[in-house]
Parts: structure tokens; sequence; C-alpha cells
């Protein structure tokens, strides 16, 4: 006998579904019982409520930063205006209020003070004798 011919002889027969449902012992199963309602831990609450809640935390601190962010000073650099200053060398015993009152007499010197430490990075109001200090002249 050939391994062709005993193949062919050994190939299971192909029954259709309703052949195969109309035998014996092959009746369908019956449905099983519907499940219990679903319960939630108290673990579970916190994950369904805890979650949205900080996603919600993040956008709304995000779209509070993006919207309270410094705006930009102009769209191009044609449209910036140059401050005219002097450059000032502090002389011992003088402070920058002094130094505001000799250079603007006319504004008032707590602005002209802002400007100075504007324009010159200071973090404080003290200066050191020879320090030089770039002053506006409006």
């Amino acid at each position: 006998m050939s391994a062709t011919s005993a193949s062919q002889h050994s190939r299971p027969k192909l029954l259709s579904v309703h052949r195969v449902m109309s035998l014996p012992g092959n009746q369908p199963a019956e449905r099983p019982a519907p499940l219990p309602p679903l319960r939630l831990t108290r673990r579970g609450k916190v994950v369904l409520i805890g979650i949205p809640l900080v996603l919600l935390a993040a956008l709304l601190l995000s779209l509070a930063g993006f919207f309270n962010s410094p705006a930009k000073a102009s769209d191009s650099a044609l449209d910036l205006a140059v401050t005219p200053t002097v450059t000032v060398t502090v002389q011992p015993g003088e402070s920058l209020w002094a130094i505001a009152g000799s250079v603007d007499p006319g504004r008032d010197a707590r602005d002209v003070v802002a400007d100075i430490v504007q324009l010159n990075n200071l973090t404080g109001g003290a200066v050191l004798p020879g320090q030089q200090l770039y002053v506006p002249t409006r």
C-alpha cells in the first residue's frame, strides 16, 4: 500500500453543522446563570474617581501656566525701541536714589531707580563705588 492511498482512506469525513447537532449527546448546554451585579471596592472607587481628577488638575495647571505666561515684547526687532542710556560710575557714598535724582530731576526718583535696577539686572538696591551703571536719559 502506498503512502498516498493510505492517507486518502484515513481522512476523516466532514459533517455539516446540522448533522453534528442532530447526533445524540450533542444537545446545546443550558446558558449559565447571569453574573451578579458589579460591586466597586474602595480601591476601585479611588482609581475610577482619582485618576480623572489628577488628569483634570494637570490639565488645569498647564492651561493656567499657558495663560499666565509673560507676553512677548514685540513680533519683530524693528518694533522694539532702544532706551537711551548713559554710563555712570558710582562714587563713594553715592546711592541709587542720589544717582536717580541727579540724572533726571524732573521724574519721580522711584521710577528712575526701578529703571536703573532693570537695565543693570541688579538684585538689590546696593551699589559699590567704581561700579559702572547704565542710567536712562529720557
